[in-house]
């Protein structure tokens, strides 16, 4: 898929790096279409711009970065039932690192999976990007697909200085801890104006 295809041009004044605001860069996103299956959003981040860490609860997400360059990284849980470490606190779970990289639009399409692939990411913007999702199924508060966003910590910090035992070691594993970000995360929602989706 390229940036033509949902009808964008790199001629447009959100990909001149000049024409970024000042103060905490504000990310845009449209909703191209959705249905009780799955949902299909574009999201457009200025320079410097964060989509905090968060996770898509018991979804399959295809991630297409079209446009620019960015910071992704992922984790995956550590499955609890395997996991010989006890939870430090009722907001903190223990994590593998999947991903850590920077990506340059064009290249390959990103699939997070329910519980592999790197389904709890983050995004940081170094150049203006855009970036494809699809989702299936769709977030849903009704049934328990509720967003949750994430801060991680290194897992020394709740290891009793023992930094590895049983395989986890601390250089791919973290603490993920539950956050509210709706203080500081701020989306502009704009129309899609591209080619629209035709039910079949």
């Amino acid at each position: 898929m390229k940036p033509e295809d949902v009808g964008l041009s790199t001629d447009l004044l959100f990909f001149e790096s000049k024409s970024s605001s000042k103060g905490t860069p504000r990310i845009t996103y449209a909703t191209i279409y959705k249905c009780d299956n799955f949902s299909m959003c574009i999201f457009f981040l200025p320079p410097k711009a964060v989509i905090p860490l968060h996770d898509h609860p018991g979804m399959t997400v295809f991630s297409k970065l079209l446009v620019g360059s960015m910071h992704i990284k992922s984790y995956d849980w550590l499955d609890p039932v395997t996991s010989i470490f006890s939870t430090p606190s009722a907001k903190l779970r223990l994590a593998k690192l999947v991903l850590d990289s920077e990506f340059t639009a064009p290249c390959n399409t990103s699939i997070l999976y329910p519980t592999t692939g790197g389904n709890i990411h983050t995004f940081t913007a170094i150049t203006p990007c855009v970036v494809l999702d699809v989702l299936g199924p769709p977030y849903s508060k009704e049934d328990d697909r509720d967003i949750t966003y994430y801060q991680d910590h290194p897992y020394r910090k709740y290891s009793d200085g023992d930094t590895d035992q049983g395989g986890v070691e601390d250089h791919c594993h973290r603490w993920l801890e539950e956050i509210d970000v709706s203080r500081y995360l701020k989306m502009d929602v704009v129309a899609y104006l591209g080619p629209q989706v035709i039910d079949g």
